[in-house]
C-alpha cells in the first residue's frame, strides 16, 4: 500500500526535490506551502506521515505540530533550518516523532521517514506486555492504564516498548538508542529525557514521582518489574 506523505514546506524549490524524491520511493506526496494550509489539509484528509518546515510564512511550524497533534497521533518529521538544541526539545515535547536539520541528504529523510511509518505500523504478530494496570499492545500499538488509552507518539511507543522488554534493567541512554536500531531521533543532548518525560505523563500516577520509569542517577532508566 502507498503511503500518503503531507509535505509542509514554504520553499518551492526544495519541495519540488522532495516531491520528485520521494515519489520515485514509492510515497504519494501532497504539498502545502502554508502551515494554515497544511492544517487545512490534514484536518480534512487522511494522511500516513507529516514532513513538517519549523520555519513557516504565516505561523511557526510548533503551533502546527501542536495542532496536529491535537488532533491525532499522525507521525510528523519535523525539519528546521535552526540549529538551536532548545528548538528540538521543544518539538519533541509538542509530539514530533524525529528531528531533521537542514541541509540535509534526501536519503536520510527517506530513511528516517521510513523508520516513522515503520513504527506506527507495527507489528501485528506481537503480544501485550501487561504489568499491574499497565498493557503494552505491542501488535495494535497501544497503551492503556487501567483499561483506558494513554496518547504516544510512535517514537514514543517504541522508547517504552524497548524498556519493557528489558524490564529490572538499567539502561542507559545510549544503550536505549541502540536498541531502537536507527529508529531514534537524531542524538542530541535531553532527546531520551524528554521522551521519557512525555510518556511518564501518560503513564504514571504521579510522573514528578514516577514508580514505573525509574531514574537511575548517572547511569540512566529502569522499567520496574513489579507494578501496582
Amino acid at each position: 500500500m502507498t503511503a500518503r506523505v503531507l509535505l509542509i514546506e514554504d520553499d518551492p524549490r526544495l519541495a519540488a526535490m522532495l516531491i520528485e524524491y520521494l515519489g520515485q520511493a514509492g510515497f504519494r506526496v501532497d504539498h502545502a506551502g502554508t502551515g494554515s494550509d497544511g492544517l487545512a489539509r490534514q484536518r480534512c484528509e487522511a494522511f500516513d506521515a507529516l514532513v513538517l518546515d519549523l520555519m513557516l510564512p504565516d505561523m511557526d511550524g510548533l503551533a502546527v505540530c501542536r495542532a496536529v497533534r491535537a488532533d491525532g497521533n499522525t507521525p510528523i518529521l519535523m525539519l528546521t533550518a535552526r540549529g538551536d538544541t532548545m528548538d528540538r526539545v521543544v518539538g519533541l515535547e509538542l509530539g514530533a516523532d524525529d528531528y531533521l536539520p537542514k541541509p540535509f541528504e534526501p536519503r536520510e529523510l527517506l530513511a528516517r521517514l521510513r523508520a516513522i511509518l515503520r513504527r506506527n505500523r507495527g507489528d501485528e504478530a506481537a503480544d501485550v506486555l501487561r504489568f499491574g494496570r499497565l498493557e503494552i499492545d505491542r501488535g495494535g500499538r497501544v497503551v492503556r492504564l487501567d483499561g483506558e488509552l494513554r496518547p504516544l507518539t510512535s517514537y514514543q511507543f517504541a522508547l517504552l516498548t524497548a524498556l519493557a522488554e528489558r524490564a529490572g534493567r538499567v539502561l542507559t541512554r545510549e544503550a536505549l538508542m541502540d536498541a531502537l536500531k536507527g529508529e531514534s531521533v537524531e542524538a542530541f543532548d535531553r532527546s531520551i529525557d524528554v521522551h521519557v518525560s512525555r510518556i511518564r505523563a501518560a503513564i504514571e500516577d504521579d510522573p514528578k514521582h514516577p514508580r514505573r520509569i525509574i531514574t537511575v542517577r548517572g547511569a540512566g532508566y529502569v522499567f520496574a518489574r513489579a507494578q501496582d
